[in-house]
């Protein structure tokens, strides 16, 4: 079964707004396995004004953000309990790799692949790609804590 989701159902989870919330839509989620979403990336973007403006490229942090908030959506359609009093944070970032900028028009994938869960520490494999090139790669790791 393939869950989608669209920016509103997305706000439900993701306590991220502009200019942070970095998901645009989720167009496949398998539960438990893996999820794809996309992030469209506009020249209205704010931080194009001040990184690299005579060449604007997407931070690679940013782009790591956008991973993590893949996973918190692929995770909160694993464990339904997650949303309901809870905070998702990242709290891992392993074997970070780049590489190709990404550019306004580009539209960034994002792919989250569900590793372990121990404790309230959610552990994915997680890739983005722009037209089927490989963009960005990461292992990223997230708990889930209390309010």
């Amino acid at each position: 079964m393939s869950i989608k989701l669209d920016i509103l159902q997305i706000q439900e989870f993701l306590p991220h707004r502009y200019p942070f919330l970095l998901v645009d839509k989720v167009v496949e989620c398998e539960p438990g396995v893996r999820l794809l979403a996309v992030k469209n990336v506009t020249y209205n973007e704010p931080f194009f004004q001040g990184h690299f403006p005579h060449l604007p490229i997407m931070p690679g942090v940013l782009i790591l953000e956008a991973l993590a908030q893949a996973t918190g959506l692929l995770a909160s359609e694993t464990d339904p309990n997650l949303g309901k009093g809870m905070t998702y944070y990242l709290v891992g970032i392993d074997n970070a790799r780049f590489k190709r900028p990404v550019s306004p028009g580009d539209q960034l994938m994002l792919e989250a692949k569900f590793v372990k869960s121990k404790r309230n520490i959610w552990s994915f494999d997680c890739r983005a790609e722009v037209e089927g090139e490989f963009v960005a790669s990461a292992n990223i790791m997230c708990a889930a804590a209390v309010n």
